[in-house]
């Protein structure tokens, strides 16, 4: 036998050998597919400090789950929110997050993502809109609220009845559904209450902004100057409208009741120029979203609705807040 053909011999053995005994198979570490990858936000604006605190709980919890977090701001602008989709897929996001400028409107941006396979998700406004799909959303129940500033309002007009106005922000579905909510308890307390009889006036645009809300309250005093109580959708509107009543000599007469539980709201509350809040918890929206994903890409279906209840804070409340000075 030569050396060369012996040498080839004991390599055939030798692989043979290797082929009797196969390695076991390795057991695959269960991954999040997503994990590692950028979650588009696009929130309705970062003017106001309660979506600024949805951003950050965002930032944060995303990145104890391996994500990082593209967060722009949609300035309330339909166009521009469907731009940021449309670049949130052409970025290959994992998970995309909005809280829409207007439920109707970014249905063709919904729509875009659905196409291309990235999970939608919304925050704070919800789209109750058919025709698309999204995986969870996550909000406060805007219409217990509503039912909740309803109550306050009743509660700090002890036995009065009287004229009262609502500064809206029509386009939101959050804010009709805190609206329909205060309707809701007021229409019950006339059934049951004849003699106290609470009369919505009207509803006045604010935007949700303090210098529109100021002009809506403006507005709605100059039309009612009987006005007893002012239901404002948030925290801005309601801040506006105090100083509508300042200037108008009616602060103290007339019963604001806003929404929100924004730090300045809160202090208001404290200062009296506030009557009470539905206060909402936007730093459980943010990690409840990012829950939701991870949840998704781990293959455990999350609730399609998660609402969050909101609270009412009342001036003894904000007495008692060693968050406020």
């Amino acid at each position: 036998m030569s050396r060369r053909f012996a040498t080839v011999l004991v390599l055939c053995l030798l692989a043979l050998a290797g082929c009797g005994r196969p390695e076991p198979p390795r057991t695959a570490e269960p991954t999040d597919p997503g994990s590692g990858g950028v979650i588009g936000v696009s929130l309705l604006t970062l003017d106001n400090p309660f979506f600024k605190v949805i951003g950050t709980n965002i930032e944060t919890a995303g990145a104890k789950h391996g994500y990082r977090t593209l967060l722009v701001t949609a300035d309330k602008d339909l166009a521009r929110q469907h731009n940021q989709v449309k670049e949130f897929i052409v970025k290959k996001v994992v998970a995309i997050v909005l809280s829409p400028c207007d439920a109707k409107g970014i249905l063709p941006a919904i729509a875009e993502a659905n196409a291309a396979g990235i999970p939608v998700f919304t925050v704070d406004i919800p789209c109750l809109e058919p025709g698309v799909e999204i995986v969870s959303q996550i909000c406060t129940d805007n219409e217990q609220g509503g039912r909740l500033a309803a109550e306050a309002l009743i509660e700090a007009l002890a036995g009065r009845g009287g004229k009262v106005a609502v500064l809206h922000a029509k386009k939101f579905e959050s804010c009709r559904l805190r609206v329909k909510g205060f309707r809701a308890v007021v229409a019950d307390h006339n059934a049951a209450h004849a003699d106290a009889r609470i009369e919505i006036v009207d509803e006045y645009e604010s935007n949700g902004a303090k210098d529109i809300g100021y002009k809506a309250a403006t507005d709605a005093l100059q039309a009612t100057p009987e006005l007893v109580g002012i239901f404002a959708i948030n925290d801005p509107a309601a801040l506006g409208a105090h100083t509508a009543l300042e200037e108008a000599g009616k602060a103290g007469g007339v019963v604001l009741v806003g929404f929100d539980g924004q730090p300045e709201g809160k202090q208001a509350i404290k200062e009296g120029k506030i009557y009470a809040d539905p206060i909402q918890f936007p730093d459980q929206m943010g990690a409840r979203v990012v829950a939701a994903i991870a949840d998704h890409y781990a293959g455990r279906k999350p609730p399609a609705d998660q609402l969050i209840p909101a609270a009412l804070y009342r001036k003894a409340d904000a007495d008692a807040d060693k968050d406020l000075p």
